[in-house]
């Protein structure tokens, strides 16, 4: 059942892929949606950073392959860029080379071009939510690399329960700003409570953050 909110302030989704016509294939079953609207379309990393900056949208559909600028580089530098959308990749490419880097950089969902429409729709929902969405093959090896053993042990400084709190929050795919409102913390405060965390155990980013405290059970995946 759709969320009447959602029809008032429907999700802003910007498309970005080099095909043409995988544009028009999931503007078509996107744009019938009451509580999804299509703001732009881009067909390289580079027009999706400027389309992003101008549109503000809340979901960008990503694919990986594309010239000038990938799907990982694009999803890089929207977070330099202070992009609040969430990105759900949407691709042909199951490899890990494809996978581990576009979620370790920041991607909430990871689908497959050969997904149903309705499995489309589901996960721009979830995304849009905060909830990460991955299709089956995907999730299954992030599994796998969740029982992977991190390279370098947690430092003998344990956590606080403040860095506790705002871990959880980073690993139910919260941004600063959302954090900062949920434990009435100013955004740049929380930047410095995620840069600590990651400092402490011997991580590069939010993502591989997010991944040590599922692992470890500081956290679920539930969104509170």
């Amino acid at each position: 059942m759709t969320d009447t909110n959602l029809i008032d302030n429907p999700i802003r989704i910007l498309l970005v892929d080099d095909h043409a016509v995988v544009r028009e294939g999931m503007r078509s079953f996107i744009q019938i949606k009451p509580d999804m609207e299509v703001v732009g379309e881009a067909a390289d990393g580079y027009e999706a950073l400027e389309m992003a900056s101008e549109l503000e949208p809340d979901i960008i559909l990503l694919d990986i392959v594309m010239p000038r600028l990938d799907g990982i580089g694009t999803i890089e530098a929207l977070n330099e860029q202070g992009s609040q959308a969430r990105v759900l990749v949407i691709t042909s490419f199951a490899e890990d080379e494809q996978i581990f880097p576009a979620i370790k950089a920041g991607a909430l969902g990871y689908l497959l071009k050969d997904s149903q429409p309705q499995e489309l729709i589901q996960a721009i929902r979830d995304v849009y939510r905060g909830e990460p969405s991955l299709h089956p093959t995907v999730a299954l090896k992030l599994m796998n690399e969740l029982d992977r053993k991190p390279e370098l042990p947690p430092t003998e400084e344990p956590l606080t329960e403040r860095e506790v709190e705002v871990l959880k929050l980073i690993a139910q795919g919260h941004t600063n700003r959302e954090i900062g409102e949920h434990l009435h913390l100013s955004e740049r405060t929380v930047g410095k409570y995620a840069s600590i965390i990651l400092g402490k155990l011997h991580l590069a980013n939010r993502t591989q953050a997010a991944l040590y405290a599922l692992r470890t059970g500081i956290a679920d995946l539930d969104v509170e």
